[in-house]
């Protein structure tokens, strides 16, 4: 639900790059759901309604609860039907307004008659992030199973080792927090003993605690990722959220700090920052993740489902869960999914 509202809330006010106009349009602070003016991105949507993400979020959800897990061919089969027919491969086509990157590329591989494992694409964007943060919610309690499904999610749409890294990381996370492990300096480390295990796909050469390595060295294996250093940033980063020599202030400068365009390594640092700040303050962090400017879509998104993972539906204000389109749809599919994962 932090997912669905930090999107919605973000509609109006989207890609703003120059931050004196998005002030202009939007007044000092966007504390709402607001309509997109005319010419923007998802110009004509009302307020409270669902980007493209948010669209593909749902569609994942829906295959999750009622295929009672993942199912990727399920998953493939509602792409096809539901969203690409509405497609045309331009970026202004489709439900939600914009279409990413790496949809396009997608949309245009399937319409040529390629099948689904030959249509991803080198977009380095969140785009993957933002729905397979579902499956990482269904399988928070199983990161082995968590870390295979969504790896497998995000190569149907991106290809980039690096994206499917830092994407991987995240959902670990986020699943790491849905299952109440605190979005501390300790974190990482948690992490670091899952890739020990064998349950997170990362190669790692250091002994416990990043030490010196001790005895003969894993070899790399198919379908593991060269580096665990995504799995790091996050301590790292909830240190300086809470370190006096380290000053963001208002928290919406997360955007100058971390960058305000849409690729992985902007995003993903100023969701941690702010769900680390403001841990399961929901309308904080989404509130100061739209008011940053850029993509603040995603940022929203990504922030809005960490804070959530901590604070729980009780921590969204009621006024964000009334305003947005779809609501009741989208509480029984969390509620759903929530019970699915016990």
């Amino acid at each position: 639900m932090g997912a669905f509202i930090g999107d919605a809330l973000a509609l109006g006010p989207h890609w703003y790059y120059d931050l004196d106009a998005l002030r202009r349009d939007y007044g000092e602070w966007v504390g709402d759901y607001t309509a997109p003016k005319p010419g923007r991105y998802h110009a004509g949507l009302p307020a409270g309604a669902s980007s493209q993400a948010g669209f593909i979020l749902a569609l994942t959800l829906r295959s999750l609860v009622e295929r009672k897990g993942y199912d990727e061919a399920d998953f493939c089969a509602r792409m096809d039907r539901e969203l690409f027919p509405l497609l045309d491969g331009t970026p202004m086509a489709g439900p939600g307004g914009y279409t990413s990157q790496s949809v396009r590329e997608a949309w245009r591989k399937r319409h040529a008659g390629l099948p689904w494992g030959q249509v991803a694409g080198l977009a380095d964007t969140t785009e993957a992030a933002e729905r397979v943060l579902a499956i990482a919610l269904r399988y928070a309690g199983e990161p082995a199973l968590l870390a295979q499904h969504v790896s497998s999610n995000v190569a149907l749409t991106q290809r980039d080792p690096t994206v499917a890294a830092m994407t991987l990381a995240f959902a670990a996370v986020l699943g790491q927090l849905a299952d109440g492990v605190p979005l501390d300096a300790d974190l990482s480390g948690r992490l670091m003993g899952l890739v020990k295990s064998g349950e997170l796909p990362f190669h790692s050469v250091t002994s416990g605690g990043l030490g010196v390595p001790q005895g003969a060295e894993a070899p790399l294996q198919a379908g593991q990722f060269a580096s665990p250093d995504a799995l790091l940033t996050v301590s790292s980063i909830a240190l300086a959220a809470h370190d006096p020599g380290v000053v963001i202030e208002p928290a919406s400068k997360v955007g100058l700090v971390y960058g305000l365009p849409c690729a992985v390594y902007h995003q993903f640092p100023a969701a941690y920052y702010l769900a680390a700040r403001f841990q399961g303050d929901v309308e904080q962090g989404v509130l100061s993740a739209v008011n940053a400017g850029g993509q603040n879509q995603a940022r929203a998104m990504l922030a809005g489902a960490l804070c959530g993972a901590i604070g729980g539906l009780e921590a969204i204000p009621e006024r964000f869960i009334a305003g947005l389109e779809r609501s009741e749809e989208y509480l029984a599919l969390a509620k759903a999914l929530a019970e699915q994962a016990g």
